[in-house]
């Protein structure tokens, strides 16, 4: 349980952004032989194969394909990206006093005031000119190199009842002193290891540098940034690569875009999940009716982190369908489809815990209260396949420093491994056997 919670955040240390995330992904991939794929080239895929590819280098999708003939696909899905501040493309901003802060913008529904008066950095890409070529450049400046700078409560003493954030006024970061213009380009250049001129265009995301760390009265609980989602990013991956396909062919999907609605051509909402598999089908010499037969009779975990419940409003939560940290893998439920779950792919999922040896709990929202949505339903109206909706219960989400339970790790790990490792056949609509 400990080695995949210090794995988990040392995977967050290297993870500053998604490009990161999806970066120490591929590493991972590498390393456990498998073969990168580009989008803009044929593909040839064999039996017993291991494979991956990118897209916008922000998203990730790896599969296995078994020694023998497949039927059918069973993935899990999750999301590379986090709340956060991005840098606008002109961001340098000369204010009083001569010091010089950065003109951000929010990326996502963050809780604002968590990413006041703590170290902050910079991470993300920047495309640079080589010759005739663009080309992409990841960079982190790895240091505390900015601050949001809360407001004295002398001169703002509404702040603890309710005090109303203006992201274009209260959350600009503070870089540096008077004579600091042009010193955050030269900094970012030397990042990635170019000259100034070379930078075209950057896509640059503040993160909080607090380290992850392991605590309570039985060191049961763990904190650090970015836990939505690169949770179940982290454990789904461990599964993946933990497990051998058998009868089907298994698929990692960690897609960006998922805190700001899927609708990029890298998200859930794209053709890219559907694209994978219809390439490494036609690949195999699966025919177009081949494909879409082993489609519908896939199977798909999306895999996004679920809500404790927080120890000072229980009230917020339905009393029978809330979950708690260290209580296991929770399936998500929602009548009017913000969560993929039916029956059919619940009692599924349930079995495979059950398989497992991993204890299950069940989310549903106060009746009176709206809840979040996740990529599941949105990567369905792509394709198409039994979907059930999980995750691990945290506190906290969408703050810059979230927390969560350390044996739910393991929990999700082996969950997941469960479903990797099983082959789920669909005998008829409705009717399903797990071997």
């Amino acid at each position: 349980m400990a080695d995949h919670v210090q794995l988990f955040l040392d995977f967050i240390r290297k993870s500053p952004s998604a490009f990161h995330a999806v970066k120490t992904l591929c590493d991972a991939l590498d390393a456990g032989g498998f073969t990168p794929l580009s989008e803009t080239q044929p593909w040839r895929v064999v039996p017993g194969g291991k494979y991956y590819v990118t897209r916008n280098l922000s998203s990730v999708i790896a599969f296995a394909v078994p020694e023998t003939g497949f039927a059918h696909f069973q993935i899990v899905s999750s999301h590379s990206d986090s709340p956060t501040f991005k840098l606008k493309h002109i961001c340098e901003d000369e204010t009083a006093g001569g010091c010089l802060r950065l003109n951000v913008e929010r990326y996502g529904g963050m809780i604002m005031s968590s990413w006041f008066d703590r170290p902050l950095s910079i991470a993300g890409r920047v495309l640079v000119r080589e010759d005739n070529a663009l080309t992409t450049k990841l960079v982190d400046l790895g240091r505390d190199a900015v601050l949001i700078p809360n407001m004295p409560i002398h001169f703002n003493r509404e702040v603890n009842d309710g005090y109303k954030y203006n992201a274009q006024v209260d959350l600009l970061p503070l870089y540096g002193g008077a004579g600091s213009r042009g010193m955050l380009k030269a900094e970012i250049a030397r990042a990635a290891g170019v000259d100034t001129d070379a930078i075209v265009a950057q896509d640059l995301f503040l993160y909080a540098r607090t380290p992850g760390s392991v605590w309570g009265a039985q060191n049961e609980f763990f904190s650090c940034p970015r836990i939505d989602d690169l949770e179940c990013a982290y454990t789904s991956a461990a599964a993946f690569l933990a497990s051998e396909a058998v009868g089907h062919i298994n698929v990692l999907a960690v897609l960006d875009n998922e805190e700001v609605g899927s609708g990029s051509k890298q998200g859930a909402d794209s053709t890219f999940l559907t694209d994978v598999l219809t390439r490494a089908g036609a690949a195999l010499g699966a025919t177009d009716g081949e494909i879409r037969a082993a489609i519908a009779a896939s199977f798909m975990a999306s895999a996004d982190n679920a809500h404790a419940v927080h120890p000072n409003h229980p009230e917020k939560y339905d009393a029978q369908n809330r979950t708690f940290m260290n209580g296991g893998v929770v399936i998500k439920h929602n009548a009017n489809q913000k969560y993929t779950t039916d029956a059919v792919s619940c009692a599924v999922f349930s079995s495979l815990c059950a398989m497992a040896g991993v204890p299950v709990q069940h989310f549903a929202n106060r009746s009176d209260m709206l809840g979040g949505s996740t990529l599941g339903n949105i990567a369905n109206r792509h394709a198409s396949m039994n979907t059930v909706d999980i995750g691990l219960a945290q506190l906290a989400m969408h703050s810059s420093y979230e927390t969560a339970g350390c044996a739910d790790v393991e929990y999700m790990v082996r969950a997941l491994t469960s479903l990797y490792s099983r082959s789920i056949v669909m005998q008829a609509d409705g009717a399903l056997t797990i071997g």
